[in-house]
């Protein structure tokens, strides 16, 4: 993989910064003291040329490495960041443009390989506002938690400020996600501004992780099979001029079948590899028991369809209530896994100081 690299100079949740104070928000930001901890900054970039030299300009001296994938651009993109001169920079250019997910994998790879002990993900069209990122980085530094991740519907204000087709869009997403990865505490796990341990990101098998826009309900699914410890944090979004290109009817059609796919995973990992507990009883129950009540009612139903004969009591009940105790069963086995939020952080504490 071509690259072009400069090696990176050596040297809840507490709310975010409102906006109320842009300024006051930029100076809280650039005091903040990671304590030793060497943070950095994987930025996936892809037909951002007008805001990439405003992203890594706007990122505090105490972040001490920006990773930029250039995703195959068709703009400047590159030649705009090669020009900065920043010495925090590495700057990794893919021969054929393989999508967020793909642009991000390169990019975790690359922070484990510069031993990143916290690393911050962004987009490259300035939507992420860079004062909030003590917001993200203090709950690691602290060992609370493995991610940290933006939550955009903190506040009606921060809605507001959301087009409406995100907001509804989103929010179905959410439940999808939540379902699939394990983390129902997480409140917008589609939102792509999050933090992670450079140990937790070094368990994940990177080279696994989906590629294109599936990436942030993948990289989840995966960190719930680790039972890593994920938090979020109140922190808006910022929309400007900038058009999403992942379409409504994409998301429909490619995202259920993934995310189920990934629930099925997710579950065979935790319940039945790594542990063995109650909920895996009430699975291996519920789901013969509501799949019999549901295929031998559907035969009985097209046997007597169109004919003058009713189904006797004997037939009804061994339709109904195998469905009847079967959905029992798997509500309950839902109930367990909300409660089964992994609250243990999979991270080591930071070492403190920082050994340079």
């Amino acid at each position: 993989m071509p690259s072009q690299a400069v090696p990176p100079a050596s040297p809840m949740t507490q709310p975010a910064p409102t906006r109320a104070d842009p300024t006051a928000s930029r100076r809280e930001a650039a005091s903040f003291d990671p304590r030793g901890a060497r943070v950095g900054v994987v930025i996936p970039a892809y037909r951002v040329a007008p805001q990439i030299e405003r992203v890594i300009r706007g990122l505090p001296d105490w972040v001490v490495s920006i990773v930029v994938v250039e995703d195959q651009s068709p703009d400047d993109t590159a030649e705009r960041v090669a020009r900065l001169a920043d010495p925090r920079v590495t700057l990794i250019r893919h021969p054929a443009n393989r999508g967020v997910g793909g642009a991000m994998k390169t990019a975790f790879a690359e922070a484990v390989r510069q031993g990143l002990d916290v690393v911050v993900k962004m987009d490259g069209d300035d939507q992420m506002d860079p004062a909030h990122l003590p917001a993200l980085v203090q709950p690691l530094l602290d060992g609370r938690a493995d991610v940290v991740k933006a939550n955009r519907y903190s506040s009606l204000g921060s809605l507001r400020g959301m087009p409406l087709v995100r907001v509804v869009g989103n929010g179905g997403l959410a439940f999808l996600v939540k379902l699939a990865s394990g983390y129902w505490n997480v409140f917008d796990p589609a939102n792509g501004y999050f933090a992670a341990r450079g140990e937790a990101l070094a368990r994940l098998d990177i080279d696994s992780l989906p590629e294109r826009y599936f990436f942030e309900s993948g990289f989840l699914i995966e960190l719930g099979i680790q039972r890593a410890v994920v938090q979020d944090v109140a922190i808006p979004a910022r929309y400007a001029d900038e058009h999403s290109s992942l379409s409504p009817l994409r998301v429909l059609l490619e995202f259920p079948p993934r995310l189920l796919l990934g629930l099925v995973r997710r579950v065979f990992w935790r319940y039945f590899v790594h542990d063995f507990t109650a909920l895996s009883v009430y699975l291996l129950l519920g789901l013969p028991l509501l799949a019999w009540g549901i295929g031998f009612g559907a035969v009985e139903w097209a046997r007597l369809h169109g004919t003058n004969t009713y189904a006797s009591a004997g037939v009804v009940m061994l339709a109904a209530m195998p469905i009847i105790l079967g959905a029992q069963l798997l509500l309950q086995a839902i109930t367990l896994d909300v409660q089964n939020v992994p609250r243990t952080p999979i991270s080591p504490p930071l070492r403190r100081p920082h050994a340079r």
